[in-house]
């Protein structure tokens, strides 16, 4: 079945020969990902045997937005299905090894990217974060935004997956009822990425940085900057080289937690209470 649907993946990439060499690669915990090689070219390819509607769309689109502003590179999609059980997509294989410059590239070219600005926050259509789905809608506020698509999204599901309740509940809405202390009215809707940590970013031919996998949207260039800081996989340079093209706000050092916030939400009520304790620790520094 597997090797079916790799060809179908392949001929609507433009394939008519079959695979040479299919080898299994690491690529997160929420897809199947292989490395395809044929006679002329290789590819990537991705599976979910069960994705939700739109998933890989949402994935292409996404990476075609982050493309669109000219400044990270990013790996060229050339095919993508959602059906039941036959998800797929298809990206030209990137390999390549860091170098000295690779992380001040990362940084000045993640800034260039966040210099680019739309007219509302949020997006029009839903993405994912993992495989969470991501309700969206386009606010003229960042604030009211980030309010009601990002942390009352996770505070529902964290009550239904009975993993935000009681204080951890009571803390939550108290912070989410006085987002307007912290969250400035006159962000700029910076084009983001959204999901961007260290595994979703890769070195490229000479060491140029690509981005992968984003949950994209419109918003405040903060939120993806406090995402770098959770698990690590950027050094100094890379902040060093952003800060020298978009200059990080004062603000920054408030707003970081409660980005945080986001993505520790997330991990809760995908992974489970291993992530209860970051929630609650930065809950305690606002309630």
């Amino acid at each position: 079945m597997l090797d079916e649907i790799i060809d179908e993946a392949l001929k609507q990439a433009g394939e008519s020969s079959t695979a040479r060499n299919i080898q299994s690669v690491s690529g997160g915990s929420i897809n199947e990902s292989y490395y395809v090689e044929m006679d002329q070219n290789q590819y990537f390819v991705k599976y979910h045997a069960t994705a939700p509607a739109h998933f890989f769309e949402a994935e292409a689109k996404g990476l075609e937005n982050i493309r669109s502003t000219d400044s990270i590179d990013t790996p060229e999609v050339l095919a993508y299905q959602d059906k039941p059980g036959q998800s797929f997509l298809v990206m030209e294989w990137m390999s390549g090894e860091s170098t000295q410059e690779t992380q001040s590239l990362l940084g000045e070219r993640i800034a260039k990217m966040h210099l680019s600005h739309a007219e509302y926050h949020g997006l029009d259509q839903q993405t994912f974060i993992g495989d969470l789905p991501q309700p969206n809608q386009l606010c003229r506020e960042w604030v009211d935004y980030y309010r009601t698509f990002r942390l009352e999204r996770q505070l529902e599901l964290g009550r239904e997956r009975h993993r935000i309740a009681d204080k951890r509940e009571e803390k939550l809405i108290h912070l989410i009822d006085n987002l307007e202390k912290y969250i400035p009215h006159d962000i700029a809707p910076s084009y983001l990425h959204g999901d961007l940590w260290s595994g979703n970013w890769l070195p490229g031919p000479k060491g140029t940085p690509y981005v992968i996998d984003p949950s994209f949207l419109y918003g405040d260039r903060h939120f993806d900057l406090a995402f770098t800081e959770m698990f690590g996989g950027f050094t100094q340079d890379f902040y060093n080289a952003y800060n020298e093209i978009y200059p990080i706000s004062s603000d920054y050092e408030v707003l970081k937690p409660i980005y945080q916030l986001y993505y520790s939400l997330v991990h809760l009520n995908m992974f489970g209470e291993s992530y209860g304790g970051l929630v609650d620790r930065i809950l305690k520094r606002y309630a």
